[in-house]
């Protein structure tokens, strides 16, 4: 077993231990023996501290959602439901652990880890996208990633203190803002349409000057 596969299948112990202990030594020590993994092995997986520890978690679920959901079954319905599944999979993924999800966005939110916290949010939404079937290369590629981590980051805040039944206040903020995303996509389509698509006035009245044969 490879560090890196000792880091994904102890981070979700890891992130359960962090609900009472934080993200500390304690929580990874608590996983270690959870997972019947040697204490001292899991501490050098971890040496970076709250960070490793909150950067793989992310990757695991990255990982679990590609599993769970793959592209090909996703293709089968509208793209904003995709991304819905996508986000509600990476929401349940983190029920029962909202207290730890709550210290790793404070620990996110230093000034230290602005940095690390972009780059986190920006790959998660890479994936969110290239499951959904997204292979833009143009700037779409970075505007799409751009609006769903903001987005995502939202809904994370609002999961992390939402005590609604079913966690119906967050499943209607993230809807909101999915069809925000919609409406902002379909208006940027009509604004970089081809030019031959588009109206011209020019081309209008030469045409009542000269009209089609």
């Amino acid at each position: 077993m490879t560090l890196d596969d000792l880091r994904m299948r102890l981070a979700p112990l890891v992130a359960e231990a962090a609900v009472f202990d934080g993200w500390s030594t304690q929580a990874v020590r608590a996983a270690a023996e959870q997972a019947e993994v040697d204490a001292d092995v899991a501490a050098y997986a971890f040496r970076g501290g709250a960070m490793d520890m909150i950067t793989a978690w992310i990757a695991s679920i990255d990982r679990a959602m590609v599993q769970a959901l793959p592209a090909a079954d996703l293709a089968n319905y509208p793209i904003r439901e995709r991304i819905r599944r996508l986000v509600q999979f990476r929401l349940d993924a983190q029920a029962g652990r909202e207290e730890a999800l709550s210290r790793a966005l404070a620990i996110l939110a230093m000034p230290q880890n602005a940095a690390a916290a972009v780059k986190l949010g920006w790959r998660s939404a890479d994936v969110m996208w290239r499951q959904a079937g997204d292979r833009a290369t143009d700037y779409n590629h970075y505007t799409k990633r751009a609006i769903l981590s903001g987005i995502y980051a939202a809904t994370l805040a609002v999961f992390a203190d939402d005590d609604s039944p079913g966690k119906s206040d967050t499943r209607a903020f993230l809807d909101r803002r999915i069809e925000g995303i919609i409406k902002f996509e379909k208006a940027k389509a009509r604004l970089v349409r081809p030019a031959d698509d588009r109206f011209s006035m020019a081309r209008f009245l030469g045409r009542l000057r000269y009209p089609a044969r």
